[in-house]
């Protein structure tokens, strides 16, 4: 009888420690406030810089003809013409300068003008020599170069947005260039020379496709 009555006794001050831990008031916790990054938006003006390179080639042919009072012998025009009509010109240099253009943005379209204002600096030469059929060991070299000032273009240009901060576009339109030449004949044994040079705005067009990305909102 003891035993049953000490069991019961243990069982309900166990039950008693139970009810006060029910009791306890339940620690109080707060939730860290949600912090939303900002949404680069793509729309409004942009101005900026760009460099690089730049690498072309130019078809800088010459030809003369044949006449009984000019200066050539009638066998020394077809030798000046095919150093003349063989030359090419590789060219290279560097380009540089402003970017400008506007951006509307519609969901995750983007669509916009863009303009360049460039130094445009490829330039190249080549020169070819050769005897005259008539009078060997009499020759003649033909030089010619080529270069170009400054570049325009003016684009539109559309892309979508792979996430808010990145686009992926493609771009084409019109290009405008300042377009130089020059050509210089030389007679080696009499020293002989004819020149002549070429200056010109040229109108042609440009295509291409970019990325770009937002470091944060206005970069």
């Amino acid at each position: 009888m003891k035993k049953i009555a000490l069991a019961a006794l243990i069982l309900a001050v166990s039950a008693a420690a139970a009810s006060a831990a029910d009791m306890t008031p339940a620690p109080y916790y707060t939730k860290a406030p949600v912090v939303v990054a900002p949404i680069y938006n793509w729309t409004g003006f942009y101005l900026g810089a760009n460099a690089g390179g730049a690498w072309g080639n130019s078809d800088p042919r010459t030809s003369t003809v044949f006449n009984e009072f000019g200066y050539f012998d009638a066998t020394s025009v077809p030798a000046v013409n095919a150093v003349g009509g063989s030359q090419r010109i590789n060219e290279s240099g560097v380009t540089g300068g402003l970017t400008a253009g506007y951006n509307w943005q519609a969901g995750a379209a983007v669509v916009g003008i863009e303009s360049d204002f460039n130094y445009f600096g490829p330039r190249g030469s080549t020169s070819g020599s050769a005897l005259y059929p008539c009078c060997a060991p009499a020759g003649f070299t033909i030089n010619s170069s080529t270069s170009s000032n400054w570049l325009i273009t003016l684009r539109p240009r559309a892309g979508f947005l792979v996430t808010p901060a990145f686009l992926l576009y493609a771009t084409g339109g019109l290009a405008v260039a300042n377009v130089n030449a020059a050509f210089n004949f030389t007679d080696n044994n009499s020293e002989a020379a004819e020149s002549a040079a070429i200056s010109a705005t040229r109108v042609g067009w440009t295509v291409g496709a970019g990325a770009e990305y937002a470091l944060m909102n206005g970069w």
